[in-house]
């Protein structure tokens, strides 16, 4: 049965493959890649960079095999939500969506903010409310209007950010062993900067700990894909390529970026440059490098903004089809938006802009420590709800042959997964700059269930129920 047909209250599967594989690289490819590579560099080295970026993309692909297999069998815009709900429990699924809508809320209001800072190297005199303003009402509008136009703007924002990254690692490899001229240079650096300095772990290998923390932060996004599964046309075929495609050119992208930063820029400057991309671009002698990465990045702002919008406002949707919170969030237009939500989470999302420049220091750190951290929450609740998922699938007498999409290695990827992000949260205690999210992050899980646990509970509706796709078999 599929429980997006028919009333006033469920999505259309409207988008196809090329939308789903774009909108899920497009939210993890971002400042994290183009902005913070250089600081990551400055803290573990070049072979340490390199490997917490491989684990972190290892921990990305078991959860995209995890969320894979329940995408696939159950494809519903809830995603991760719905699934906590009905194998871990309620309460459980709850936190979860609360949780993951903060993440999102918060992210799309700082993205406003940033967008309109970097106008400014353009436009030195105008200020930046009026670009953030601006930005905000078209990525309002691109998602209000229909699905496929938010899916289309995705795209193309996604398009960009790829062909600078293909461009940058073609042409930074070039010049990483001589085949084009460096400015300013007597010979090519060929692996001189992996050698130098100190080597690859020039910091040890609790350096490269710490920065796996972050670096696993920087994956997420991907998870994308779980929330577009229920307007998706055609779920069983075209989820499973897009987790295939994504997982894995997501890693060539960030490890072939790395690989080629690494080698062009000494570790121990690499801390200092404000966007590592614009300097190697300007080595090689591009024209205007500073104004086309400063295009670039901006274009990855608002393909940011523009995932974060629709997946806050499809998971508060999901909240309320799972009665959760109020079922006016629930209603949807002729043309398939949830608009009401779509409102709610703009509305949440200026407040976070507003808090980031009148109380930088109290309301909005707190709020991004805690959407950082909401990120390995979610990666956890998919794995456990997979290894759930399976077990239940099994007592009820379903064969492993009648899914689509198998998880592999069950239960040893489920159980790695959420080792992994178990370890990441840990982890944080170590950092002092990162240690805020666990003083942030488990109040506000705490405060979830206990919201949950003192709600009085409503009966459930029958389209909050979810069940297996007749695409499954």
């Amino acid at each position: 049965m599929d429980v997006h047909k028919g009333s006033g209250t469920q999505l259309k599967r409207t988008m196809k493959s090329r939308h789903l594989f774009m909108i899920s690289l497009g939210g993890v490819i971002g400042t994290g890649l183009f902005l913070s590579t250089g600081y990551t560099l400055s803290q573990a080295g070049p072979g340490g960079t390199i490997l917490a970026y491989l684990i972190g993309g290892f921990m990305m692909y078991l959860v995209m095999q995890c969320l894979g297999e329940l995408s696939v069998a159950m494809p519903v815009t809830g995603s991760f939500q719905t699934y906590a709900t009905t194998f871990i429990g309620p309460s459980t699924g709850f936190m979860v969506g609360i949780m993951y809508w903060v993440n999102w809320v918060v992210t799309v209001g700082s993205e406003f903010t940033a967008s309109g800072i970097l106008m400014q190297r353009w436009f030195p005199h105008s200020s930046v409310w009026m670009w953030s303003v601006m930005f905000a009402v078209l990525l309002f509008a691109a998602n209000a209007f229909s699905v496929k136009l938010f899916a289309e703007t995705e795209f193309w924002f996604s398009s960009v950010k790829i062909v600078t990254i293909l461009l940058f690692i073609i042409l930074g490899g070039a010049a990483m062993f001589g085949l084009i001229s460096l400015h300013g240079a007597a010979e090519a650096p060929m692996l001189s900067n992996f050698t130098d300095h100190g080597g690859l772990f020039p910091n040890g290998f609790l350096a490269v700990f710490i920065a796996m923390i972050s670096v696993s932060f920087a994956f997420s996004g991907t998870e994308l894909i779980g929330i577009t599964a229920g307007e998706t046309a055609n779920p069983a075929k075209d989820i499973p390529r897009s987790i295939r495609n994504v997982a894995w050119r997501t890693v060539i992208f960030f490890i072939g970026a790395i690989f080629v930063l690494s080698g062009l820029i000494s570790w121990k400057k690499a801390g200092v440059i404000e966007s590592p991309f614009v300097a190697v671009f300007s080595q090689i002698g591009i024209p205007y490098a500073a104004d086309m990465m400063n295009f670039v990045i901006l274009t990855a702002l608002l393909s940011v903004a523009n995932s974060g919008l629709y997946a806050s406002t499809r998971m508060l949707w999901s909240l309320a089809n799972e009665n959760m919170i109020s079922s006016r969030f629930k209603k949807i237009t002729r043309k398939g938006i949830p608009l009401n939500a779509l409102i709610a989470s703009m509305a949440v999302s200026s407040l976070s802009l507003i808090s980031s420049i009148v109380a930088p220091g109290t309301v909005y750190v707190v709020l991004v420590a805690i959407a950082g951290f909401a990120g390995v929450v979610v990666w956890m609740s998919i794995a456990l709800s997979q290894l759930l998922f399976r077990k239940d699938f099994l007592k009820k007498g379903g064969k492993i042959t009648d899914l689509t999409f198998r998880t592999p290695l069950y239960p040893l990827v489920p159980i790695a997964a959420m080792i992994l992000c178990f370890a990441s949260c840990v982890g944080l205690a170590f950092d002092p700059n990162q240690r805020i999210a666990l003083f942030c992050g488990i109040p506000c899980i705490i405060l979830c269930y206990l919201i949950r646990f003192f709600k009085k509970r409503q009966p459930k509706e029958a389209v909050g129920e979810i069940q297996m796709d007749k695409t499954m078999s």
